[in-house]
């Protein structure tokens, strides 16, 4: 099986072609059925890698580069700074019900990272109105922690 797929048929060298015509028939269709059977194999390999890759979020990453090349390599440096193509504050709208479903799924798959900015992120748990606030657990998981080594060091 290996060196039929190989391309090797010194297995099949024992018996003649023209003597056999079902050993031709048999050796084509195998090549023909593994050839269709290897290109499908592949392309649904690459659709599951493109299907991956294929989201929003990859899709306004490579936008953003795009359009930071262009401000960089072919704006003039008179048309970099025009405030009605570049303003200094930008504003964008979050819908605060989908905002807050995607807090609690991040903290609940233990994704939500507590010790990046945390005024802002208590500050976001304000405006959500989210009672469970991990930093707030981990700075008493920690004070805990240093009240039992000062009561060991006691």
């Amino acid at each position: 099986m290996y060196l039929l797929l190989t391309g090797d048929s010194s297995a099949l060298s024992n018996w003649s072609y023209l003597k056999n015509p079902p050993l031709a028939i048999l050796t084509f269709s195998f090549s023909f059925l593994i050839v269709v059977y290897l290109m499908n194999l592949f392309i649904g390999l690459l659709n599951n890698a493109i299907e991956k890759d294929n989201n929003r979020v990859s899709y306004l990453m490579q936008k953003a580069e795009i359009l930071a090349e262009i401000e960089l390599f072919y704006l003039l440096p008179h048309q970099r700074r025009w405030e009605a193509w570049f303003p200094e504050v930008m504003y964008y709208y979050a819908d605060v019900d989908k905002t807050r479903e995607e807090v609690k799924r991040l903290i609940k798959d233990g994704q939500w990272d507590t010790n990046e900015f945390p005024e802002m992120k208590k500050d976001l748990f304000k405006k959500l109105n989210i009672k469970n606030n991990p930093a707030d657990e981990i700075d008493m998981k920690l004070l805990l922690e240093k009240i039992k080594n000062i009561e060991k060091k006691l």
